[in-house]
């Protein structure tokens, strides 16, 4: 059996009065690629920051290859920061850095490394993210909104961690331009090995990428596992979720 690399276990998070989630249990094994989806105010990109120690949990555990990580802070959290990347939603590239330099921005922090090297690193994820040496030159204002969506997956990329964490990653791009990013995810979990915690509501990148599909409702994980199978369960918002035009859409381009 695979590896447990993320293990949430009754989780609680609120913002004062409002509760968001409660008895969250939720598992990411090693190696394969999950999306979480959920009804709008679900609470899917909270679980993420909590997972990463953006949002403190009032209760509850989250362990990442069994260290429990969830009290951690300063110096303590900045190490196991390593252990992963991410890639938030609008990319949240920093604007008066060049492409290149916020690549280079994790390996500042986290590394004693030369900036010679840094800069060759630094390229070398930019080539990796799809996206030509030359951009690391321009700002985030100079690209396209696909190409700044890769230039934060760079930058996610930069200290090789083994999780990524990709916040709507294909969310405002043309449906030609979601695709190859899609596969992109596909080819680098595969050719890196990579552990993928995936936020998004894309029903094809759904169906192009995840081995495993997570939905939230009623503050908890309400259902696991691919795609068939959580097609399968009789839960009315997965019935209208999966069930509708676009969902069987994508279901059909899978087989």
């Amino acid at each position: 059996m695979a590896k447990v690399a993320i293990k949430v276990r009754d989780l609680r998070t609120s913002y004062g009065a409002h509760v968001v989630h409660e008895h969250l249990d939720m598992d990411v094994y090693e190696g394969e690629i999950v999306g979480v989806i959920g009804p709008s105010g679900s609470g899917k990109s909270v679980l993420l920051r909590a997972i990463v120690g953006l949002k403190k949990p009032d209760h509850g555990t989250v362990e990442v290859y069994g260290e429990d990580v969830t009290g951690l802070e300063g110096d303590e959290l900045r190490e196991v920061q390593t252990l992963w990347g991410i890639m938030f939603q609008d990319g949240a590239l920093f604007s008066n850095l060049t492409v290149r330099e916020n690549v280079m921005a994790p390996m500042r922090e986290h590394t004693d490394l030369s900036k010679p090297f840094m800069r060759q690193l630094a390229d070398q994820k930019i080539r990796m993210a799809g996206l030509e040496t030359a951009a690391g030159d321009k700002f985030p204002s100079d690209l396209s909104g696909g190409m700044r969506k890769r230039a934060a997956l760079a930058r996610a990329l930069a200290l090789d961690p083994p999780i990524l964490f990709l916040d709507e990653p294909t969310a405002g791009l043309d449906p030609i331009t979601a695709g190859a990013f899609d596969k992109l995810v596909r080819d680098l979990q595969q050719s890196l090995s990579l552990t993928v915690f995936l936020v998004t509501h894309d029903l094809d990148t759904l169906a192009a990428t995840c081995d495993r599909i997570v939905a939230l409702g009623d503050k908890r994980v309400v259902a696991a596992g691919t795609m068939d199978e959580l097609r399968a369960m009789d839960q009315p918002w997965l019935q209208e979720y999966f069930g509708g035009p676009r969902g069987r859409a994508a279901a059909a381009g899978v087989k």
